[in-house]
Parts: structure tokens; C-alpha cells; sequence
């Protein structure tokens, strides 16, 4: 069975940086686009990250550039991202997507909900002093 397994979160104070991974069984995520979403408390779900299958192109929100990486180890299965300088407002549960259905132009798209067939259940991150 195809699943997304999310790990990494907790809390943090503010500055401080997490990696979050997103793990996948029952299948290989080397054809895939994996997305990173949050939701933070209050607010819709919204696009953090993209990385493409081939780790080449990847794009970010305005509100985590520069601060957050995605990379990806499809030899170990796993999708990361790294999340450095944390803000209050990163506050949120994250969760990771997959989807062969990704536009390697570099769409906006990449960035949507509606572009991902698989998720996971997601990790809190909390970040406060």
C-alpha cells in the first residue's frame, strides 16, 4: 500500500531549525514530484515546497525562501526539508505529497494541492519561547 510517513516536527523556539522528512513505502518515489504543505491554526492549507523527480528543479513560498530546503535521497526513499531561522508564523502542520503528475517547467502548479494525489497525515511544528 502506497503511504507517506511525515517525521521530524516538534517545537522549537524561534531561530531555531527542524528537518522534516517524509518517508515512503509501498512504493519508489523516484518518478515522483514531492510537495511540502502546511497548515497553520486558522488558515487553509497552503504550498511550502516542490522539489521535481529528479531533484533538479525545486521552488519555494515567498514566505520560507531562503530560510527552508528541500532536497531528496531517492536511494533511502525520503524527502527532506530543512528549516532554518523558524518564525512563530511557521507554526503549522506540515505534510508531505506525491505526485507523477508535476509540471517539470517549473509551474506554480507545482505549488497546489490540487496537483498531488498522495499524502501523508502530517507533524506539528511549533515554534515559541
Amino acid at each position: 500500500q502506497l503511504q507517506l510517513v511525515e517525521s521530524g516536527g516538534g517545537l522549537v523556539q524561534p531561530g531555531g531549525s527542524l528537518r522534516l522528512s517524509c518517508a515512503a513505502s509501498g512504493f519508489s518515489l523516484d518518478y515522483y514530484f514531492i510537495g511540502w504543505f502546511r497548515r497553520a491554526p486558522g488558515k487553509e492549507r497552503e504550498g511550502v515546497s516542490y522539489i521535481s523527480s529528479s531533484g533538479i528543479r525545486t521552488n519555494y513560498a515567498d514566505s520560507v525562501k531562503g530560510r527552508f530546503t528541500i532536497t531528496r535521497d531517492n536511494a533511502k526513499n525520503t524527502v527532506y526539508l530543512q528549516m532554518n531561522s523558524l518564525k512563530p508564523e511557521d507554526t503549522a502542520i506540515y505534510y508531505c505529497a506525491a505526485t507523477q503528475r508535476g509540471y517539470y517547467s517549473g509551474s506554480n502548479a507545482n505549488l497546489r494541492e490540487s496537483t498531488y494525489d498522495y499524502w501523508g497525515r502530517g507533524t506539528q511544528v511549533t515554534v515559541s519561547s
